[in-house]
């Protein structure tokens, strides 16, 4: 069960984090998964808080947010 799930040519495994211990994904990465504007996947988030509880959609700190856009440079830097 370890098969790396290909959409569209985008590796999903290679959209995926580590924040605070858990696995997440950007918003931004989602909206392209789903083919929308990132602006609709957050939309969708604020406007069913029942469907997104805050274990599964949280904001990032700017110090996280800081360390996270690093990693994304690296493994874009290196996979080309």
């Amino acid at each position: 069960m370890n098969d790396v799930i290909v959409k569209d040519k985008i590796v999903i495994e290679n959209l995926i984090y580590e924040v605070r211990g858990k696995e997440v994904m950007m918003d931004s990465d989602l909206a392209k998964l789903y083919q929308v504007e990132t602006k609709r996947i957050n939309e969708a988030v604020r406007n069913n808080p029942e469907k997104f509880p805050e274990r599964f959609s949280w904001i990032l700190t700017n110090e996280e947010e800081k360390n996270l856009r690093s990693k994304i440079s690296t493994s874009s830097q290196t996979s080309n």
